[in-house]
């Protein structure tokens, strides 16, 4: 008995060693699951956003003769923002201030469309106006929460890969920390509504 002792020993911290770091990564990889599966409420919620648009611009379009240059902005904008994509598993600051922008600048032709619309008081009655209105709010809403939820999915991604000892084998594993959603620039600034 005593001649396998040290084999056993052996053989126990070797099958401790493998199960630590089997656990190390599997929450790596369950996290990071968690992760692109907020990205990808993230994206449903834009996508629902875009497609109201449409809608929206297309119900003020028949109800008013309105400004063909701020719906033109707003088709611009959605184009833009629809062909920017990002893989979830490599989410860099860069790609997110990139998609950041182009959503940020949808939301700007959204603004000037919405206050332009106050000079038509036939289409503020239209009921599908009135109705696509509140449905894009409930979709801000939407995309506030979404945005709110991958950062919450971000960080205890982000804590266990970089805690040590975890972070010694995460970048062994192809672990690699995820970007934050952060406010767009400017954000901070109350916005000028004009009538």
């Amino acid at each position: 008995m005593k001649r396998f002792l040290p084999w056993i020993i052996v053989a126990v911290v070797l099958i401790g060693i493998y199960s630590w770091v089997k656990g190390i990564n599997n929450t790596a990889v369950t996290l990071s699951q968690t992760v692109e599966q907020s990205w990808g409420d993230v994206q449903t919620a834009y996508q629902r956003r875009n497609d109201l648009i449409g809608n929206l611009v297309n119900t003020v379009k028949g109800a008013a003769d309105f400004e063909k240059s701020t719906l033109t902005a707003v088709i611009e904008a959605r184009a833009k923002a629809t062909a920017i994509t990002i893989d979830p598993s490599k989410i860099t600051p860069e790609q997110l201030e990139a998609f950041n922008s182009a959503q940020s600048g949808v939301s700007s032709s959204l603004s000037k469309l919405l206050v332009s619309v106050e000079r038509y008081p036939e289409l503020k009655a239209n009921a599908n106006f009135l109705k696509l209105q509140d449905e894009l709010a409930s979709t801000e809403n939407q995309i506030l929460t979404a945005r709110t939820r991958f950062n919450e999915a971000v960080m205890p991604y982000n804590t266990h890969i970089k805690t040590f000892p975890n972070s010694l084998f995460a970048g062994m594993f192809g672990f690699k920390e995820k970007a934050y959603f952060q406010a767009v620039t400017g954000a901070e600034k109350p916005v000028e509504v004009k009538f």
